[in-house]
Parts: C-alpha cells; structure tokens; sequence
C-alpha cells in the first residue's frame, strides 16, 4: 500500500478510475452471456454499494469539508451546507434536462423503449462524472493535507463506486441488446459511459491541488452529488425485487465502510 501512496495524486486518481471503469465494463460484458441478470443479486448489491457510498459520502467527504471549513476560519457549515446542495441540484437539474431533451427528440412509432435505453445511457453517463470528480476530490485532498482524509477512506470510496457500476454497466448494455443492438455495440455503449470518470477525476485532483481555499466547497459537492445518486437511483432500484436483502446489503456497506476508514483511517 506504501506503493501507492507515494504515487501522484492524479496518478493516484487515474489508477481508482480505472479500476471503476474496468468494474462497468465488467457489468456491460454481461451481455455477452446472457440477456436476462438475477435482478435480486444486481439490487443487492444496489443496496450494498448505496451503503458504502453514503457513508464514505458522510466520512471520506462532508467530514473533511467541515474540518477543513474550520481550519481555513470559515463558518464551519457555511461552505460545506452550499456545497452539498449544489452537488444534489446538479444531479436533480442534469437528469430533468436531459428528459426534456429527449422528449424534443421526435421517434417514430414503437421506440419507447429506445428512448428509455438513450435516457438511461445518458443519466448514467452525467451521474458518472460527479463520481469521478469525488474520486478526484479525495486524492488531491490527501496531497493537499485536509484534515481527516485518509487515504483507506479514499480507495474505499473507489471501490464503492466501482461495485454500483458493476450493475450499471449492465443496466446499459443488457436493454440496448433488447433494442437489436450486437453484443459488440451494447458493450461499448455500457463500458464508455463510464470512461468520463478518470476525466474527471483528474479535473477534481487538479482543482483540489490548485485553490484550496474552495475544497470546502468541493468535497461537499461531490458528498451531495454521491447522496442524489444513492437516494435517486441506486435505492429506489434496490427495493424492487427485495427489500429485506437490499437493506440488509445497505447496512452491511455502510458498516463496512464506516469501519474500515474508522478504523484503518
């Protein structure tokens, strides 16, 4: 691990990025194999990886913003409550937009489906880049000396952005293999939604390293982004086939994250 910590920070961001891509792309290879996934495994693994999001949202971002909204002399929730908003408005503001624009969009007869495939495609992408940057946001923190960012806290935080995007990947690629798509063409479109995450990553490392006094505002974005997309996507879908495994699976990542950026942290 003393490897990895010595590395870049933007190294470090590229390598927790990739490792998230290769996750969706991973997810979206499903399609080579089957067409149809155990809907109760993917939600509980949703529900697994919307407890490790929010508690990472909580212990590997908001707690630092607040720290560090002290240490710079700021009010101590000012910058971080802002933040917070901001990032979930983004996320609520990014989906309505693009479902206005899909409905702009004239389709001929029968290409509902399609349409709801585009929409996924496209919300999965936009949801992916605050995830990246969040990934950004926690290494160049660590470089740039934020109190209580760890960096067990930040690979975690990767890793549990990777597991949500084993299904998502899926979530792309198996409904555009519904609509004719080859396996060839419902894999790459599942894959590269998720390529903008190491972009960026490196745009939050960068930005972190360059004008510490907005981290505040950053860490908390990315929190509030993470939370929107766990409260939005990742819960509602969990619920569906189950929802005893899908809380048990929440509890279980958010006991597990809390532990080990608590207790390894």
């Amino acid at each position: 691990m003393s490897w990895f910590g010595n590395l870049n920070p933007i190294i470090q961001a590229l390598i927790a990025t990739t490792f998230t891509w290769g996750v969706t792309a991973l997810g979206s290879l499903i399609v080579c194999f089957f067409k149809y996934t155990n809907k109760k495994v993917l939600n509980t693994i949703l529900g697994f990886s919307g407890g490790v999001m929010i508690a990472a949202s909580f212990w590997s971002l908001l707690a630092p913003s607040i720290d560090l909204s002290n240490q710079l002399g700021y009010i101590g929730w000012l910058f971080p409550s802002i933040g917070f908003v901001v990032g979930g408005l983004f996320v609520l503001f990014s989906d309505c937009f693009l479902d206005k624009v899909l409905k702009t969009i004239k389709i001929k007869k029968n290409t509902d489906s399609l349409k709801r495939s585009i929409l996924l495609i496209s919300a999965i992408t936009i949801h992916n880049i605050p995830e990246g940057m969040s990934i950004g946001v926690a290494f160049g923190g660590i470089a740039n000396g934020v109190p209580s960012m760890t960096l067990v806290g930040a690979i975690m935080l990767a890793i549990g952005i990777g597991i949500q995007n084993f299904p998502e990947g899926a979530a792309v690629s198996l409904p555009l293999r519904k609509e004719g798509f080859s396996r060839f063409k419902s894999f790459m479109f599942g894959q590269g939604s998720a390529l903008v995450e190491p972009i960026s990553a490196v745009i939050g490392v960068i930005l972190v390293l360059s004008i510490r006094s907005i981290l505040p505002f950053l860490l908390a974005f990315a929190a509030g982004a993470m939370i929107a997309v766990a409260a939005r996507e990742l819960l509602p879908e969990s619920v569906k086939e189950n929802k005893n495994l899908a809380t048990l699976g929440l509890i279980f990542g958010f006991v597990l994250m809390m532990a080990l950026d608590v207790a390894l942290g």
